[in-house]
């Protein structure tokens, strides 16, 4: 008789307002195997493993673990029972020590007095083990985003927990740290930890798991073996149609200047450093300029200082002939869109409503606001329902959907909606396509092309190499706060950009 599953979820079925997030929906976990959840953004991945997780509770269907009935009323009992969870957004406490927050809940005391040199002792011995560098005494708030996953990870192995979820763990990682998270799942694996494994990056998928269970708007659609399957056909399955993976697009025709930065210099927030050193630039009506880079180089700092966000040390901002060097954010805003790194921290106000989020930089314009400064609420409605309508924007209760209850992947559909749709004449796009699936990336990537071809300047920010090469005609690498080369993405590799983003190699500017 073969071994039970180590999850078994059965008929599971989730309700909220005005959505069926999960239709019916079985999902069969083997002992030491890496199972890949598929989906599109809003199929329903993330809520069914918050229904394993604890934090929802299913109206039908039942949970088994090792074939035995279980209720999970909480995340206590799913920690009970050996289940952790890493979130998409991560859930850490960001004035605490990385430390304090893997042992946060599960202290360990004697006396009545806390005892830490016995836990930070496991903690480095974990993170050893599985090869996750850590310092335990910094603070989250000043760690990257990969040393917080990383603490979120050992915050499981430190509740020794034999059923791991990674919810979109790769969405906010850079390539090289993408790359550190399958080896170290693998290992898990190997050691015969569970895994479930929610993303919709079909390269990832087929680089690490061992099946792949594909949702679709809630519904079950299938589970296939990794190893007998391909890109095309996961993409179909999830989608529900071909999906091209490469943008077409006619040559750049470069215009007139539309942004020329000269020489700027923004101050790092963590070291006594400048994050961007000198840096000249310029982008062009009709055309697409990428500026990658592995993360940490001084492209946020960058994007900050032209879009208003920090001030500048030194240095020279253009825009349409005008300088907006010490200008406020809203008088940038009139010819400028950006689409944030951070879509929480500056994309959206999460507790307000979708339809009140996408008109966040237009409300006092006379087609919302009227002469009494009242809003006119009708206007804002059909606005909204325009939008929601054109990219496809899905939410329970539509343009009243709180902003906080979207899925992630719908959230970035918002921004991008509402940024592109101001028919800006410079389009900053940061990582406009994370955590969006395959079929939102092939729409996001047309948007741009569309803006460039109507003869607008979009200044594109980028960490996924396949982006930079596909949608950009000009590439600028940024290296240590500088712009260290100039690259044709027509003429030149993965491999010569990858040097160039290591600090390897450099060469001449003329932007």
């Amino acid at each position: 008789m073969d071994a039970p599953y180590a999850i078994e979820m059965l008929h599971i079925t989730k309700r909220f307002p005005g959505i069926i997030a999960n239709d019916d929906i079985t999902l069969q976990l083997k002992k030491g195997e890496i199972h890949a959840l598929l989906g599109e953004n809003g199929a329903g991945k993330s809520t069914l493993m918050s229904v394993l997780f604890g934090l929802y509770q299913a109206e039908q269907g039942v949970i088994k673990k090792d074939g035995k009935e279980v209720a999970i009323r909480d995340p206590n009992d799913a920690n009970a029972l050996g289940i952790g969870m890493v979130h998409q957004h991560f859930k850490l406490v960001e004035c605490f020590s990385v430390l304090d927050n893997i042992i946060l809940g599960v202290e360990p005391t004697k006396n009545g007095m806390l005892q830490k040199k016995e836990a930070r002792r496991r903690v480095l011995e974990l993170s050893e083990k599985y090869g996750m560098r850590i310092d335990p005494d910094a603070i989250i708030e000043d760690i990257t985003v990969g040393m917080q996953q990383r603490t979120e990870i050992l915050k499981m192995l430190y509740r020794e927990n034999e059923i791991l979820i990674f919810d979109e763990p790769t969405a906010v990682l850079t390539p090289q740290e993408i790359d550190e998270l399958m080896a170290i799942m693998k290992n898990l694996a190997a050691e015969g930890k569970s895994i479930l494994f929610i993303s919709h990056k079909l390269n990832e998928i087929m680089a690490v798991s061992d099946r792949c269970t594909v949702l679709r708007k809630g519904k079950y659609i299938g589970t296939v073996e990794t190893k007998n399957t391909n890109m095309e056909e996961l993409s179909a399955m999830m989608v529900g149609h071909e999906v091209n993976f490469h943008v077409a697009k006619k040559p750049a025709e470069p215009g007139e200047v539309v942004l020329e930065v000269d020489q700027m210099t923004v101050a790092s927030k963590i070291h006594k450093n400048n994050a961007v050193k000198d840096v000249s630039l310029k982008v062009r009506r009709g055309e697409i300029v990428c500026i990658a880079g592995i993360d940490g180089n001084g492209q946020t700092e960058f994007v900050y200082g032209l879009t208003g966000l920090e001030p500048t040390v030194s240095g020279r901002i253009t825009l349409c002939g005008k300088d907006i060097t010490r200008a406020s954010i809203r008088r940038r805003n009139a010819d400028m869109s950006h689409i944030p790194e951070d879509r929480h921290k500056h994309g959206l106000v999460l507790d307000y409503t979708l339809e009140d989020n996408l008109v966040l930089q237009r409300y006092f314009e006379p087609e919302f606001t009227d002469k009494a400064g009242f809003l006119r609420r009708d206007n804002i409605r059909k606005y909204a329902l325009r939008l929601i309508e054109e990219y496809d924007i899905r939410s329970g209760q539509g343009p009243v959907t709180p902003a906080r209850s979207m899925s992630g992947g719908n959230q970035q559909k918002a921004i991008v909606a509402r940024e592109i749709d101001k028919n800006p004449e410079l389009l900053v796009a940061v990582q406009p396509t994370r955590g969006l699936d395959v079929g939102a990336i092939e729409n996001v990537h047309k948007e741009l092309v569309a803006q460039r071809d109507a003869g607008k300047a979009v200044l594109l920010v980028s960490l996924e190499l396949d982006e930079v090469m596909d949608v950009s005609d000009r590439i600028l690498v940024m290296y240590e706060g500088e712009i260290v080369g100039e690259l044709d993405p027509k003429t030149t590799t993965q491999e010569e950009l990858g040097l160039y983003m290591a600090g390897a190699k450099r060469g001449k500017v003329t932007a």
